[in-house]
C-alpha cells in the first residue's frame, strides 16, 4: 500500500519540549535548595501529569510552600528556554521533503492543542500539517491508540498508507497499537533500546532522507519487534 502521510509526534520530537520541561523543573526545585532526581521524572505514559509533579516539590518543600509563586516563576523560565528553541535536527528538512514527495503531514499529539499550536506557530511551522490531534480530544493518552485513531480518520487514511513518528516508547506503542508503521527518533532521555514497537530508530532525523527512511520500512515486516531496524 503506498504511503499517503507522516503522522508525527510533538513534545520531544519535533521540538525538544522534553529537555526544556525537565530543565524548568529543576530550576524550580533549586530556587527551594533541592535538587531535583532526573530518574523518574518522565513518565511511561503521554498526558499532563504537572500535578502529580507540584504534589512531589510541595511536599519537598514542606508547609512553607506557595503554589502560585512556584508555578509562575517556573512558566516564566520555561519561557526564557523557548524563546531560542526550534525544530529538531532534520525535522524542517523532513517536513520540506514529505511536501515535494506529496506527503501529507500530521501530528498527534497527547499533549493539549494550545500548546503544540502555539509552539509550532512560534516557529512557523503550523502551517506544514493538514491534520492536528490533540490529547484533550480523545480519552486516553498514548501508549493508548486513540490520538492516532483521530489523526486517520480526519486524514480519511488507513493504517498502512500512514507512517508514524516518535520520541518515546510508549509513543511508539501507540503508533503500533493503531496499526501504524513507526520510525523512532528518540529524545535525549529515551533509551533507544526500549522502542521495540518501532520499525526503525535513528538518532536523528538529519540521519536519513525522510524517503530513505520509509523505504527501509517498507522493505521491513509489519510490526515485528525482533526485525526491526536500529541505526543508532
Amino acid at each position: 500500500m503506498q504511503i499517503e502521510a507522516i503522522v508525527f509526534d510533538f513534545d520531544g520530537l519535533l521540538m525538544d519540549t522534553e529537555t526544556t520541561l525537565l530543565e524548568c523543573w529543576q530550576y524550580e526545585w533549586r530556587q527551594h535548595g533541592l535538587e531535583l532526581d532526573p530518574a523518574n521524572f518522565f513518565a511511561d505514559h503521554g498526558g499532563d501529569v504537572t500535578a502529580e509533579r507540584y504534589r512531589r516539590l510541595a511536599a519537598a518543600v514542606g508547609p512553607g510552600f506557595d503554589y502560585e509563586t512556584s508555578h509562575a516563576r517556573r512558566l516564566s523560565y520555561r519561557d526564557e528556554l523557548h524563546s531560542g528553541l526550534g525544530l529538531r535536527d532534520g525535522i524542517d528538512a523532513w517536513l520540506t521533503q514529505a511536501r515535494d514527495a506529496g506527503l501529507r503531514c500530521a501530528v498527534a499529539s497527547s499533549s493539549h492543542e494550545e500548546w503544540v499550536t502555539s509552539m509550532l506557530a512560534r516557529v512557523d511551522r503550523l502551517d506544514a500539517f493538514d491534520v492536528l490531534a490533540f490529547g484533550n480530544e480523545v480519552p486516553s493518552p498514548k501508549p493508548a491508540p486513540d490520538v492516532y485513531l483521530l489523526a486517520l480518520d480526519r486524514l480519511g487514511l488507513d493504517p498502512g498508507q500512514t507512517i508514524a513518528v516518535e520520541d518515546t516508547p510508549h509513543g511508539a506503542a501507540a503508533a503500533q497499537a493503531a496499526g501504524l508503521s513507526c520510525i523512532a527518533i528518540p529524545n535525549p532521555f529515551a533509551d533507544p533500546a526500549r522502542f521495540t514497537a518501532a520499525n526503525l530508530v535513528l538518532a536523528t532525523a538529519a540521519e536519513l532522507p525522510l524517503q530513505d527512511a520509509i523505504a527501509l520500512i517498507s522493505t521491513e515486516p509489519q510490526h515485528n519487534p525482533d526485525s526491526s531496524i536500529h541505526k543508532m
